[in-house]
């Protein structure tokens, strides 16, 4: 059985997105490039954040948590990050300071545009 993935045994860029994901709590992360299977955060991603009205709109509570176990969600995230190797994705949504969903920009010769039977 594999072991949880916690905060504290990440790279710093890659913690620095998670902590990113959770002062949001909800809205969209753009642009962010990927270098070496990691998020690159210079430039910075542009981030969008999705407020409502008479709603609690403050970061996550885990965002003051020196660590903890990531979530389903952020751990897929990472192992997409990882895939692209090099690249951009145009967009993060982020609920409850969580991914939700991505758009991602694949280099054309990438194996995850690949058909199975090529």
């Amino acid at each position: 059985m594999k072991s949880p993935i916690t905060k504290s045994s990440l790279a710093p860029s890659t913690a620095r997105l998670i902590e990113l994901m959770q002062a949001l709590n909800y809205g969209r992360i753009e642009t962010l490039h990927v270098r070496g299977g990691r998020p690159f955060l210079n430039p910075p991603p542009h981030v969008v954040q999705k407020l409502k009205m008479g709603g609690d709109n403050a970061a996550r509570p885990e965002a003051s948590y020196a660590d903890f176990r990531l979530k389903d969600g952020v751990v897929e995230l990472l192992q997409i990050i990882e895939r692209l190797g090099n690249g951009e994705i145009l967009s993060i949504e982020v609920r409850c300071g969580l991914p939700v969903s991505l758009e991602i920009e694949w280099p054309i010769d990438s194996p995850a545009l690949r058909g199975p039977s090529e």
